[in-house]
């Protein structure tokens, strides 16, 4: 299954505005004393998946919205409080759901092995699971993170949107440590699953999806999903001055977006897959971005600039060159720490 990410990439700083933790991390963190977690949470994984196939875009563009506020702590897990507004509850995140997988997964890890693995540590496996039930490329998680005790919804404005350009692109993922080829490689992917979206677009979501939730994972986590009109709308009604539509799209493919998403009397969920296999994990993003068929300003701006062009072009020619990129991404963006504490109940502190 392709993630909506089209979803959608070392540890290093995070936001500038926070103080990241910086943990040491190991494949083999659990062997002695929790040695079966990383089994449940793949059968937990692939038991959601079978009963909802947007589960796997769900869970990584989860991980993705984690990991890029305060660093992968779990923090999008825990539920608003009082007058607190938790990040689940903020615009970009309203519509992620599946977090019930990672409740289950939860309850038969604290009862296998208690008190022993983070939310963080889980939710990052089931990430890696969800892609790899996707027909993506698997590989060892670094494990040892922590849990978050802080969760604001306000934080989540920092995450990158689907109308960024590449400078704008770039401060986002260099002020988690993340370079251009994490950038291009990560949004290959999160389009679907994270899109599922960017990854970015994993990030993002309008008023309007957010109202009519259909799951749209995009970004290098592009790869797996649907994206509903307001993500795009920009690009075939009133672009500029000079043109109605982005002369960038290629011109039949521009139509029958507009077509589908008239100006006015618009279905309330209508929009449009991120590419033909958008619930498969393959680099097919990259091939339509190169033809003038991808959905966002941020997918298309990655060809503005010299190095991501480049990359784009490479990843478009050999799949085994995205494969290969995007986990070295994952394995990065995934070391981001910040937490404190091993949640018993992911939704609540200790």
């Amino acid at each position: 299954m392709a993630f909506h990410l089209a979803f959608l990439s070392s540890i290093l700083i995070i936001l500038s505005a926070f103080s990241p933790v910086i943990t040491a991390l190991s494949s083999n963190y659990y062997d002695k004393n929790c040695p079966n977690v990383e089994q449940i949470v793949s059968n937990a994984v692939k038991k959601a998946a079978a009963n909802d196939r947007t589960v796997p875009a769900a869970l990584l563009r989860m991980h993705f919205h984690d990991c890029f506020i305060r660093g992968c702590d779990a923090s999008v897990l825990l539920n608003s409080k009082g007058s607190n507004q938790a990040e689940k509850d903020g615009p970009p995140n309203i519509s992620l759901h599946a977090f019930y997988v990672i409740d289950n997964a939860k309850k038969q890890v604290e009862a296998s092995c208690p008190g022993v693995v983070s939310c963080a540590d889980i939710l990052a496996l089931a990430a890696r699971d969800a892609v790899v039930q996707s027909g993506g490329p698997n590989w060892d998680v670094p494990k040892g993170r922590k849990d978050g005790r802080t969760s604001k919804a306000t934080e989540t404005r920092q995450l990158p949107a689907p109308t960024f350009n590449i400078s704008q692109l770039q401060q986002s993922f260099s002020q988690r440590g993340l370079s251009l080829n994490d950038l291009v490689a990560l949004s290959g992917k999160l389009t679907s699953i994270s899109q599922l979206q960017l990854l970015f677009h994993i990030f993002h979501l309008s008023q309007e999806e957010m109202e009519s939730l259909t799951i749209d994972t995009s970004a290098g986590g592009h790869t797996l999903g649907f994206s509903h009109c307001s993500s795009f709308q920009n690009r075939i009604h009133n672009f500029n001055a000079t043109h109605d539509v982005d002369p960038s799209l290629q011109p039949s493919f521009a139509a029958n977006l507009k077509n589908t998403c008239p100006i006015t009397n618009r279905p309330k969920n209508a929009g449009a897959t991120m590419d033909p296999s958008s619930t498969t994990f393959d680099n097919a993003y990259f091939k339509l971005i190169l033809q003038g068929k991808s959905l966002f300003s941020s997918d298309q701006a990655l060809l503005s600039f010299p190095k991501t062009k480049n990359l784009v072009t490479k990843f478009a020619t050999s799949k085994e060159a995205f494969l290969d990129a995007f986990v070295n991404s994952m394995i990065k963006m995934s070391s981001i720490t910040g937490g404190q504490e091993v949640r018993k109940d992911c939704r609540i502190v200790n």
